[in-house]
């Protein structure tokens, strides 16, 4: 999809009050190798650290962030597909972190996952009926007419002939196939469906009929979405409220407009920075922040704030403490940051470190009321 910001965005409806899922302080930690011939598994990959975050019902969250932050590893972990190290998973009201494979089933049928890669989604040694009717069968629901009767049915919903149901997914192309995808997860009308970059793989052209066809789903059905990405031009245009992820943390979660029109957090400005503009006019006149240095290890993440040793505003409380993820001064309760030196509206993010914070006297810059920790191995969270 084409970059605009000035293009309208589609008309948003106001979320129920309960939240479908929640998550709670979650951690995920990967066993990678070890330091040391005579120990195993003492070098841990912190892929998620200590997330949380909510999704009411009828909403798309848009999750974003560079590759490698653990955006995937969170969606994952909510559909259950990894056990998480700790914290919470709640769906609708039910903690489903340490259910058996058996109480899992239910769960299953509520919430799905639409994978990334079209083409490594589908087994190419089955046939397409086989695969959308999958769901059907895995949950004895119909018989066999049925269930070919109810596959028709949802490949012509998503843009599919009927007729094509004994083809293999190498006659199809990459949007098809992934439209394939679409009709699987959508089988057993989940309320829940988990968007894992699902047009990144795709031709820009493509891209946008599959978003249409997720928008009208989410309409019809009354879908709730978590859509996972690195294009924010595509998760603008969807998303009800974006949370943005760096080195397996939540920096910044606001409503779509608010974080487009005033992010607070440095790494999400900067990512806004990199925002193509159609405009060549416009474009010439944006400043991009060019973020320096290397994205730390994720086995080896820095202390305190994880954007600190790249951040232009980092200061020596960044380093000694986890900034909490709460409103800044003058923003509304659904828009948190975790930084302990945020940016005011219409303040410039500059990229050179050396003038770290250097705001005139007389700027009228926010702070959060935290108390930083003097430790930075396990002090209270948010």
């Amino acid at each position: 999809m084409t970059a605009n910001p000035e293009a309208p965005q589609r008309e948003r409806t106001p979320p129920a009050s309960a939240p479908l899922l929640r998550v709670d302080h979650v951690t995920k930690t990967f066993p990678v190798g070890s330091s040391s011939l005579w120990r195993r598994g003492d070098v841990l990959v912190h892929a998620v650290e200590d997330v949380s975050l909510e999704i009411r019902t009828g909403e798309t969250l848009g999750l974003v962030g560079e590759t490698g932050c653990g955006k995937s590893t969170l969606a994952r972990c909510i559909a259950r597909l990894y056990d998480v190290t700790s914290g919470t998973v709640t769906f609708d009201g039910r903690d489903i972190t340490q259910l058996s494979r058996r109480e899992l089933r239910t769960v299953r049928r509520e919430v799905q996952v639409i994978f990334q890669d079209p083409y490594g989604s589908l087994n190419p040694r089955r046939r397409v009926g086989s695969i959308i009717g999958d769901p059907f069968v895995i949950h004895g629901i119909g018989s066999g007419r049925e269930v070919k009767l109810r596959v028709q049915e949802l490949m012509e919903r998503v843009g599919l002939n009927p007729e094509h149901y004994n083809r293999f997914p190498a006659e199809f192309s990459g949007g098809q196939r992934q439209r394939i995808g679409v009709a699987r997860a959508l089988a057993l009308q989940p309320r829940l469906i988990i968007c894992d970059e699902p047009v990144s793989a795709l031709d820009v052209s493509i891209q946008a009929q599959i978003i249409n066809l997720l928008i009208d789903l989410q309409t019809d059905f009354g879908l709730t979405y978590l859509f996972i990405s690195h294009d924010l031009s595509v998760v603008r245009h969807v998303s009800d409220r974006v949370a943005v992820m760096y080195l397996g943390q939540l920096v910044e979660v606001a409503r779509t407009e608010e974080l487009f029109g005033t992010a607070r957090h440095p790494y999400t400005r900067a990512l806004l920075s990199a925002l193509p503009v159609p405009d060549p006019d416009v474009a010439d006149s944006r400043r991009r922040t060019i973020l320096v240095g290397d994205l730390p290890s994720p086995t080896d993440p820095p202390s305190g704030c994880r954007f600190h040793t790249r951040c232009p505003r980092a200061q020596a409380d960044c380093s000694a403490a986890v900034p909490p993820l709460e409103p800044v001064l003058g923003d509304r309760p659904e828009h948190r940051t975790a930084c302990f030196h945020p940016l005011a509206a219409g303040e410039e993010l500059s990229s050179d470190p050396s003038a770290a914070f250097a705001a005139p006297p007389d700027a009228d810059v926010p702070h959060t009321q935290v108390t930083p920790h003097p430790t930075d191995d396990g002090g209270e969270r948010p």
